[in-house]
């Protein structure tokens, strides 16, 4: 349920900062698959696999450089039908080269798209919850967007906040950010993830049913503290 704490409002960035950031997200998302593999692996596999057979139309957001597809199984419907949104220009441009036949819209998913209702069978966020201010505008645009009888919201979220992450974060994502930028990544890293998996499925509830959550790497022990990612099949309550 939406409170006053959102939108949570961050401080303005500097011209040079915002340079840094694209950069960074954009050096980060092409590392991943070769450096983070097994990570990599259970973020994108985890949507596929809970994927319900004979969807249509999907929507993912905060698609980067449009690594899920090389995950992604599609029939040339499906691909047609498949719409990848993503907030920098410089990363959409690469999704375009990449995979011509989908749809490639830079935009906000905290804003309204311009699609119809109930126009999507599958909706995917993998590792872009954490990331929004106005995580509730998300939320509630998601339920629009998705059939309500057979739309699945499949989404994949940071352990943040817990030992385990705090550590692989130290060995990973600032490591590559110190190898190409100087004056520390605090400052970055305390305007992307600012939601928290409690904060996050507080606000899924009102639109969405946990159907399955899985824990990585270790699911016989389901704590955050513990774990890298939690994996989340959701069904959009009725409207």
């Amino acid at each position: 349920m939406q409170t006053a704490k959102w939108p949570k409002v961050l401080p303005p960035l500097t011209p040079e900062q915002k340079r840094i950031s694209d950069e960074f997200m954009k050096r980060w998302h092409e590392q991943l698959p070769t450096r983070y593999g097994v990570v990599e692996r259970f973020n994108h596999s985890f949507p596929v696999r809970q994927s319900l057979p004979g969807f249509r139309a999907t929507l993912e957001i905060g698609a980067g450089l449009g690594e899920h597809l090389h995950y992604e199984t599609l029939t040339p419907e499906q691909e047609k039908a498949y719409c990848a949104v993503e907030l920098r220009e410089n990363m959409v441009v690469e999704i375009r080269k990449s995979f011509p036949k989908v749809q490639a819209v830079m935009g906000d998913c905290q804003a309204r798209l311009d699609f119809p209702d109930g126009h999507f069978d599958r909706y995917i966020a993998v590792h872009v919850l954490e990331h929004l201010p106005n995580l509730p505008a998300c939320l509630r645009e998601a339920h629009r967007l998705l059939d309500k009888q057979r739309g699945q919201m499949l989404a994949v979220i940071p352990c943040e906040g817990g030992l385990a992450y705090s550590f692989a974060r130290k060995i990973s994502a600032e490591r590559v950010y110190n190898r190409y930028f100087e004056g520390g990544y605090g400052w970055l890293i305390a305007r992307e993830h600012i939601n928290r998996p409690h904060e996050i499925l507080e606000e899924l509830d009102p639109y969405f049913t946990v159907e399955r959550k899985v824990f990585f790497p270790l699911p016989f022990l389901p704590w955050v503290f513990s774990n890298l990612c939690i994996g989340l099949s959701l069904k959009p309550r009725p409207a």
